[in-house]
C-alpha cells in the first residue's frame, strides 16, 4: 500500500497536468503543452510566497493563482490569438511548444537551476493508512485533485458556461453564429487553468520540489495521461494520471528504477494499439 499511495501521490501530478490540457483543449479546441510548465511556474511562486516573502498559506495560494493565471493570459494573447482562424492546426501546438521554452528559460533566470525546497503545508509525519504509509501532503494532492477532476467534469457537462465551451471547441464558427463569445470562452479557460495550476503550486512543490526542468517531464507524462484517458475527457485525464502514475510506481519497485519510464511507454502505446482514442475517449460522428 505505501507503494499504492507514492504511485497515487504522483500520478495526481500527472492527472492535474491532463486536467490542464483538457480545460483548455475542451473550451478552444487547443492543446496547451505549456501546461505542465504553468505548474512548474506555480512551484516556483509558492516558494516565492512561503519563502521568499514568509507569506501564510491563504496569501501563498493566492500568489500562485493570480501569477500563473496572468503567465496564462499573456500565453493565449501572444502564442493562440494571432493564430486564432488560420486554417494550420498545427500552428498553435507549435507556438505552445515555443513558450514552454521560453518559460523554461525564464525560470532558470529568475530562480536559478538548482532545485528549492517547497516547505509542506501539512505535518511531514507520515500516517499509516490502508496498510501503507502516506505524508498528509501527499494525500491533501490526491483528494484535491479528484474533486477538481470531477468538478470540472460536472461544470462542462451540466452547466450552461461549460456546454457552451464544448460547443466553442467543436465547432468556433457555429458556436459563434449562436451567440457564444467564443475568443472570451478560450481567454477564460487559458485564466482558469493557469489559476489551478498556480493553486496546486504549494502542493505540487512540497512533493517535487521547484526546479526549472520540472515541466520536462510533466508534459510527457501528463501527454501519456490523457492520451491514455481519452482527449477532452476530464474523468479520463484523471484516471489516466492517476494510472500513470501507479505504473510508474510498481514498475520502479519490482523491475527497477531505470525502467519505470519504458514501462509507462510501453503501456502507453499498447493501448494506443487498442484503443487510438484512448480508454474513455468516444468516436466522433459525421453525417455526409
Amino acid at each position: 500500500m505505501t507503494t499504492v499511495w507514492a504511485g497515487l501521490a504522483t500520478g495526481a501530478i500527472y492527472s492535474l497536468v491532463a486536467i490542464g490540457y483538457n480545460v483548455v483543449l475542451l473550451a478552444s479546441g487547443t492543446f496547451n503543452f505549456a501546461h505542465a510548465q504553468l505548474l512548474m511556474a506555480g512551484t516556483f511562486l509558492a516558494y516565492t510566497g512561503a519563502v521568499t516573502l514568509g507569506l501564510p498559506v491563504l496569501p501563498t495560494l493566492l500568489l500562485g493563482a493570480a501569477g500563473v493565471a496572468v503567465v496564462a493570459l499573456l500565453e493565449e494573447r501572444i502564442a493562440i490569438r494571432p493564430l486564432l482562424g488560420r486554417s494550420d492546426a498545427h500552428g498553435a501546438l507549435i507556438t505552445t511548444v515555443g513558450a514552454a521554452t521560453i518559460l523554461d528559460g525564464l525560470a532558470a533566470v529568475i530562480w536559478g537551476r538548482e532545485p528549492l525546497t517547497v516547505p509542506s503545508v501539512l505535518p511531514d509525519e507520515p500516517l499509516t493508512l490502508l496498510g501503507g504509509t502516506v505524508r498528509p501532503v501527499d494525500l491533501a494532492l490526491i483528494a484535491l485533485t479528484l474533486l477538481t477532476g470531477v468538478g470540472l467534469h460536472l461544470w462542462s457537462r451540466h452547466s450552461l458556461l461549460g456546454l457552451a465551451s464544448l460547443a466553442s471547441a467543436e465547432d468556433r464558427e457555429a458556436a459563434a453564429a449562436r451567440g457564444i463569445n467564443v475568443r472570451l470562452l478560450g481567454t477564460g479557460a487559458f485564466v482558469l487553468a493557469g489559476a489551478i495550476a498556480g493553486v496546486f503550486g504549494l502542493l505540487v512543490g512540497a512533493r517535487t520540489y521547484a526546479v526549472f526542468d520540472l515541466g520536462h517531464s510533466l508534459a510527457l507524462f501528463g501527454f501519456v495521461a490523457i492520451a491514455i484517458g481519452g482527449s477532452g475527457s476530464q474523468l479520463g485525464g484523471l484516471i489516466g494520471g492517476f494510472a500513470t502514475g501507479l505504473v510508474y510506481a510498481f514498475a520502479a519497485r519490482y523491475i527497477g528504477a531505470e525502467f519505470p519510464q519504458i514501462v509507462v511507454f510501453g503501456v502507453f502505446l499498447l493501448i494506443l494499439f487498442l484503443r487510438p482514442r484512448g480508454l474513455f475517449g468516444a468516436a466522433l460522428e459525421r453525417r455526409v
